[in-house]
């Protein structure tokens, strides 16, 4: 569980970026016969970034590599921006915040390796899943108890809308 001391930083937060290998998806990728990346996300952490959605908070992410599957893994979550191909992370995060107007302690980032870890630095909230890199790790101010794509966003999510006393008005909508 994340250290319940960060919380203050997890509700100033009015925007999340997510990194996708290895955070939304556990980092495997499988190449189908024309050559085309595989990805596999999991219900649980996409339904995180709707409830963050729900709550008012933005969302983005910020990958790497370039995915029709991303793509359209973003466009069925209604995520709000969407940067793919960047390796430099930071300089993407910094495009965004050319025409989105966020303070760095306003932003939260979910990542697992050594290109997240600029922007892990200098946002407000920089998290890690549990099988991160261990020197990326180390420069974290969490790190989740899920792996990357096994439920690792949705806690990072579900930490985020408790920090603002969001989360559990939406979880009693369910009783």
């Amino acid at each position: 569980m994340i250290d319940s001391s960060l919380k203050p930083s997890a509700a100033k937060v009015r925007l999340a970026v997510f990194d996708v290998d290895g955070v939304l998806t556990d980092g495997k990728l499988f190449f189908g016969e024309q050559g085309e990346a595989l990805k596999c996300f999991h219900t649980l952490d996409g339904h995180g970034l709707k409830m963050l959605q729900q709550a008012g908070i933005k969302t983005a992410i910020i990958t790497g590599r370039r995915s029709t599957f991303v793509e359209k893994r973003a466009s069925d979550l209604g995520v709000d921006f969407l940067y793919q191909g960047r390796e430099d992370k930071i300089n993407a995060l910094n495009e965004l915040l050319e025409t989105e107007h966020y303070s760095m302690d306003e932003i939260a980032y979910l990542g697992d390796d050594l290109p997240d870890l600029p922007v892990i630095r200098r946002v407000g909230f920089g998290c890690v899943v549990i099988n991160a890199h261990p020197f990326v790790r180390q420069h974290a101010q969490a790190v989740t108890d899920n792996h990357g794509g096994l439920g690792a966003a949705r806690e990072f999510c579900d930490f985020i809308l408790d920090a603002q006393g969001k989360l559990e008005p939406m979880l009693a909508e369910y009783l």
